[in-house]
């Protein structure tokens, strides 16, 4: 399937969701938020929600610091 994450296209296997693609992307367990088609995905529904063709996801991944 082809996405776009971020403004970048990619290219992901059929029935990924957004868990998944956030382990495919190295995005490990740490605060994330994930938009998909400019609706936010509950973090509690990022193993549930299938990415589907065409879909466009912006991913953020907050890195603590000081």
């Amino acid at each position: 399937m082809r996405i776009e994450v971020n403004g970048e296209a990619r290219e992901i296997a059929p029935d990924t969701s957004v868990l998944g693609l956030l382990q495919v992307l190295g995005v490990g367990d740490g605060p994330v938020a994930v938009e998909r088609n400019h609706e936010i995905v509950p973090r509690a529904a990022h193993a549930t929600t299938l990415v589907h063709d065409g879909d466009k996801l912006e991913v953020v991944h907050f890195v603590g610091g000081g």
